[in-house]
């Protein structure tokens, strides 16, 4: 039997599938592509906003932009009011530019050049500062406006994290910001911690909120607290999800390619999106006391959070045109004119596994099989000249056999799927993202940025 994994339905992904539009968007563009739906990211948004307000919590969201380059969710956050959390001038640069205004961005990232942390510090932006030298670094700036930050703590559970101050040297910060004065605003703390597990997220979320009342102590404003990303996304049904990890194995890849189970994403999560972020104010932090949520309004304390994933959830997919396929033993190698370089899982020893859909060359629907036209599995490989460049190791269990000029649609890939990894290799073109939208009852689209040809 095939080895499948069914995305979740989605009603209004599939009429976009049906409606004909990315065959001749595929035309148009001349190569792959990758279409946006800024209306599920708003969806996304309202419902993590409709949890924290349920909550009683007062908060701010800030959309992780690392997640997505495309403009289009910049410029949702900023017709919104939502925040957006950058690592670099380049990011910061861009959100600027479509409209997110400086008070509302979070800066991350270690270790950050001296050009950001000044351009940062001018603008009004929150800067997460990770060491002590970058902090040396904060307080020399000359700008008008004391510098805003957040001291971010390496989490005690991960010790072997890049990322934070351990005990001694936040505490050895917080001393040093009282003793500046003026010279910066110390707003509070932040962490990042790897993983998806709610109570560990929970757990340090009530360490920081008592270190801000010590920090407090000693004359710093510390009223705020940043819990970082860390919000599942649910891609597939419990059932599949568990009939796929146990049956996989060697025999269902290309080449007897073996993936360790412990690398794959999460495909499917109980509790992910806005359920997540409920349990993570549900929860009680080790166990004790009051809910987090209570906590936090106990000590006054705003809550800062910086989803990607979860804001991204359904808000795209990528779709690749065939352009060969070979049979080979059993299964067939289908080539598309793409590179897994814009498929980004592959390139973390892992893989993208929510099956992708068969689009018919020169109709709608979604290759649907005829009686003499039988299924046809096939891994998916990309147009380099590299022999691991592939989509998709997985013999893929398509409902016949792909022809050139097909369509292959992978769905759900807006969340670092799109354009961690991208590189115009071989000289192709990066593929342009497209925007697309109901409007006037019907499908509405245009380019988030100038195509790079």
């Amino acid at each position: 039997m095939a080895l499948t994994l069914p995305a979740h339905p989605d009603a209004d992904h599939d009429e976009i599938l049906r409606s004909g539009l990315l065959q001749e968007l595929s035309h148009a563009v001349g190569g792959p592509f990758h279409f946006l739906r800024p209306d599920r990211f708003d969806a996304n948004r309202a419902a993590l906003r409709a949890v924290l307000d349920g909550a009683g919590v007062e908060s701010r969201v800030y959309f992780a932009k690392k997640a997505n380059k495309a403009a289009a969710f910049t410029e949702r956050c900023a017709d919104t009011g939502t925040g957006v959390d950058v690592a670099s001038h380049g990011e910061l640069r861009e959100a600027l530019g479509h409209g997110v205004r400086g008070e509302d961005l979070v800066v991350t990232g270690p270790a950050k050049a001296d050009q950001l942390l000044r351009v940062a510090a001018l603008q009004g932006a929150l800067i997460a500062v990770d060491s002590p030298d970058e902090l040396e670094r904060v307080l020399c700036l000359e700008t008008p406006r004391p510098p805003r930050i957040l001291l971010r703590r390496r989490p005690p559970s991960q010790p072997e994290s890049r990322f934070g101050l351990d005990d001694g040297q936040l505490d050895a910060a917080l001393l040093r910001c009282a003793a500046a004065g003026d010279l910066v605003r110390m707003e509070g703390l932040s962490f990042h911690l790897s993983g998806y597990a709610v109570q560990p997220r929970t757990d340090l979320a009530g360490e920081l909120v008592e270190l801000c009342l010590k920090a407090r102590m000693l004359g710093l404003q510390a009223d705020r607290i940043s819990i970082g990303g860390g919000l599942a996304v649910d891609y597939t049904a419990a059932t599949h999800w568990q009939a796929f990890l146990t049956a996989q194995g060697p025999d269902d890849y290309h080449a007897r390619k073996s993936f360790a189970t412990a690398d794959f994403y999460p495909y499917h999560s109980p509790v992910a999106g806005a359920d997540a972020l409920r349990a993570v104010l549900t929860a009680r932090p080790h166990g004790r006391g009051a809910t987090l949520a209570a906590r936090l309004r106990e000590a006054g304390v705003l809550l800062l959070l910086e989803p990607g994933r979860a804001l991204l959830d359904g808000a795209g997919s990528s779709v690749f045109r065939v352009q060969g396929v070979k049979d080979r033993a059993g299964y067939g190698i289908v080539t598309v004119d793409g590179t897994s370089l814009s498929l980004s899982e592959q390139w973390f020893n892992s893989e993208y596994l929510p099956d992708p859909v068969l689009l018919t060359e020169g109709r709608t629907g979604t290759g649907e099989p005829d009686a003499d036209d039988p299924a046809y599995r096939a891994c998916v490989g990309g147009a380099s000249c590299l022999d691991s460049d592939l989509l998709s190791w997985r013999k893929i269990a398509f409902p016949r056999r792909p022809r050139v000029g097909d369509l292959i649609v992978y769905p759900n890939t807006a969340g670092y799927q799109m354009d961690s990894n991208e590189s115009p290799f071989h000289d192709l073109p990066l593929p342009p993202k497209v925007v697309v939208q109901h409007s006037d009852g019907r499908l509405r689209w245009r380019f988030d940025r100038r195509p790079t040809r």
